[in-house]
């Protein structure tokens, strides 16, 4: 019975001398006298003594029926919580007991984890029993889970689940027992990303009068995520135009000018991190767009000239080897160079002389018409 059942009965059977009482707790104890732990109020002038004398007649009834049972038995003292980290962190998730003096049977401590997605039955990830901890159950979080206290029967039943990872998001269940004692609370856990590898750019030309636009992307991170533009550099006062875009991720610039140009800053946030990155933007005038695409059109020509005397080049250069190489197979290494003409007739004809003379009576008549065909054939020297 608490306050919530005692004071109504109370204010339906108070004497009218009572005034106004504020009573905080009342405990009634069968065949003996009420406690008042009631707080009178300063214009009533009521002591807590005259207040207990006056409940001895107004709760005499309730005697028989009401009274407080001051007998525990084992229940979880922490209550049911959502928790929120990040990836790679460590995670606390408390557990603390009592214990009744009825509750004597050995104490078993287990952790549940029901996944967030639901497909997989609740899976023991720790447990405690026989004053030993068995931590390997759970194939995804083996050697990632501890209690966090050394005796776990001083009431501590905590546990940390270490760098954490996104599929470690669900429902952990703490039980603990003994008997006759059972207890257990549940505590929701969240991994978030936290913003990271952010990149600022600009996106268009950064010339006088143009249209840009100023981005800011993280790689990864959970949502929601909120953004800040500041600027770092010169008068650091945004333009009037971008204040409504400054916590977006994009900054639509119309009709760029000078006084634009600077450092600026894009930070990125969520509920376990953040994480920042620098733009610098300079407003120049517009380039002289013919004198560009004239030297691109003269750089295109000058490279094509040059392309087309390498070919030229090289062209050339086969066909004076190809021309040597058969000039080369045409000369026979093992005949002597030729004579003039003048030396070839006179050789021809002491050769012939020599043979002549070499020959006998007989053949001279058919040899010596040949020879002389041979020799007339021969042009006259000069």
């Amino acid at each position: 019975m608490d306050s919530n059942t005692v004071i109504p009965f109370l204010q339906r059977h108070r004497p009218k001398t009572w005034g106004r009482l504020s009573w905080n707790f009342i405990v009634l104890v069968p065949n003996k006298n009420p406690v008042c732990t009631a707080s009178c109020t300063a214009s009533d002038q009521l002591s807590c003594a005259e207040c207990a004398a006056s409940l001895r007649a107004g709760v005499q009834s309730m005697y028989m029926f009401h009274f407080l049972d001051l007998t525990r038995s084992l229940s979880i003292t922490t209550p049911e919580q959502m928790i929120e980290k990040a990836k790679g962190e460590t995670a606390y998730l408390p557990c603390r007991f009592t214990l009744g003096p009825e509750d004597q049977g050995p104490l078993d401590i287990e952790w549940l984890l029901s996944p967030a997605d639901n497909q997989k039955v609740d899976q023991v990830i720790i447990l405690y029993s026989g004053d030993k901890i068995y931590d390997d159950y759970y194939q995804d979080l083996k050697g990632r889970v501890h209690f966090t206290s050394n005796d776990l029967k001083s009431g501590d039943a905590s546990i940390n689940v270490t760098n954490l990872q996104l599929s470690d998001i669900g429902t952990y269940q703490c039980k603990v027992k003994k008997a006759p004692g059972v207890g257990n609370k549940k505590i929701q856990l969240t991994v978030l990303l936290k913003p990271s590898g952010t990149r600022c750019y600009v996106d268009g030309s950064e010339e006088i009068g143009n249209d840009f636009k100023l981005k800011c992307e993280p790689k990864e991170g959970s949502l929601p995520l909120l953004y800040e533009w500041q600027k770092l550099s010169n008068s650091q006062k945004l333009p009037t135009l971008w204040l409504a875009e400054m916590t977006s991720p994009v900054i639509s610039v119309k009709n760029a000018s000078t006084e634009y140009s600077g450092t600026y800053s894009c930070t990125v946030k969520n509920r376990v991190g953040s994480d920042q990155c620098l733009l610098r933007l300079d407003v120049v005038p517009p380039s002289n767009r013919a004198g560009t695409i004239a030297g691109a059109v003269i750089g295109v020509l000058l490279a094509l000239v040059l392309i087309g005397l390498i070919v030229f080049c090289c062209h050339k250069k086969r066909r004076e080897e190809k021309y040597e190489k058969e000039v080369h197979h045409d000369i026979r290494e093992d005949v002597p160079p030729p004579k003039s003409r003048t030396s070839t007739a006179r050789s021809y004809l002491g050769s012939n002389h020599s043979s002549l003379g070499s020959m006998s009576p007989s053949n001279m008549e058919g040899y010596s018409k040949t020879q002389y065909n041979q020799f007339r054939s021969i042009p006259p020297t000069t």
